[in-house]
């Protein structure tokens, strides 16, 4: 394990940005974190970096990069239950794919989202209707504060939209270096997300297995969002903003054609896109940064913009959105 210094961070990123970090260091066996906390690295400033999908650097880091790279999956089966467990460097959609070749139903929904296995606990990630509180079973952290390894259970992480433990009172705290996944041989088929539908319906497959499933959303992704190995993106820039439902009912009033989605809590998700495109921002451009043409979610450096311009266009993305419907978007990835 060696500690690099003014490590250009453009291939860690999705964004493909330009930022040097002071330092850099890359984990592919947990048992280095050890190292690193005997050597004070997590008494300085530092952070964690899995496949860089969620994070724009708008400056050079002046820190040390932790880049977690430890690889691994492996399952066991109790009754119905299944247990897959996959270390935090694995591609999120590599796991997914495990789990279809094995026929092990759950995360087929989430297939295509970027990022690392590591990362999914920590956003609480979900698409096409899923989500990973309804699968995560426990995860394995390194507690930088005390340099023990510790275990975290499903309601311990306290998920709710596109959050956690990890986002709130444990933020930049722990590391974690593998994830626990439960699943059930008899679990049902989600195809009620209307895009899904329609799709399957498009291929005449009326009893959908969880291969067809994986490669229909797949196949809705790589059509809505663009490839960051071509455009540089983060995914979906902003959160849908959550709203009471008398908010909901004001905002009807003057934008009855207001999309939303009704949560379990009594609350609703607000269509994000949906505001930002009525703002007039689907498909524009501003210097090096454009919102996507199919997915006005999605910011993209189309030549050689800097984090700092990303952030800008972002700025005046949630300005407009404020003053026209009184709703403050939330930005979804780290800007560091």
């Amino acid at each position: 394990m060696d500690i690099e210094h003014n490590i250009s961070l453009k291939p860690f990123n999705t964004f493909g940005v330009e930022a040097l970090a002071r330092k850099f260091v890359d984990i592919a066996d947990e048992k280095e974190l050890h190292a690193l906390y005997e050597r004070g690295v997590f008494e300085e400033l530092f952070f964690v970096l899995g496949g860089g999908s969620n994070v724009l650097f708008t400056q050079d880091y002046d820190g040390t990069i932790v880049k977690i790279s430890n690889k691994g999956i492996q399952h066991s089966i109790e009754g119905n239950d299944i247990y897959v467990t996959a270390n935090a460097g694995e591609i999120w959609n590599d796991l997914v794919w495990y789990c279809i070749y094995h026929d092990f139903p759950g995360l087929e929904n989430m297939a295509l989202i970027p990022g690392t296995v590591g990362a999914s606990p920590i956003q609480n990630i979900g698409a096409y209707g899923s989500e990973l509180m309804n699968f995560f079973f426990s995860c394995k952290a390194f507690d930088t504060k005390t340099g023990a390894f510790t275990s975290f259970l499903n309601e311990q992480c306290q998920f709710t939209y596109r959050d956690s433990i990890f986002k709130s009172k444990f933020k930049d705290r722990f590391i974690i270096t593998n994830v626990t996944y439960k699943l059930s041989l008899q679990s049902r088929r989600n195809t009620s997300y209307g895009a899904i539908e329609e799709e399957l319906i498009k291929r005449n497959i009326v009893a959908p297995t969880i291969k067809d499933i994986a490669e229909v959303v797949s196949y809705i992704r790589v059509e809505k969002l663009p490839d960051p190995s071509t455009v540089g993106n983060a995914g979906s820039f902003f959160k849908n903003p959550i709203i009471t439902h008398d908010k909901l009912i004001i905002l009807k009033n003057t934008f009855p054609e207001v999309v939303f989605y009704p949560m379990d809590n009594g609350q609703f998700k607000i269509a994000a896109g949906w505001l930002i495109e009525q703002c007039g921002w689907k498909g524009k451009q501003v210097g090096n940064v454009a919102v996507w043409k199919n997915q006005a979610l999605v910011l993209t450096n189309i030549k050689d913009a800097t984090g700092a311009e990303i952030y800008d266009v972002s700025t005046k993305i949630i300005d407009n959105v404020l003053k026209k419907f009184g709703i403050r978007l939330e930005r979804e990835v780290n800007i560091l």
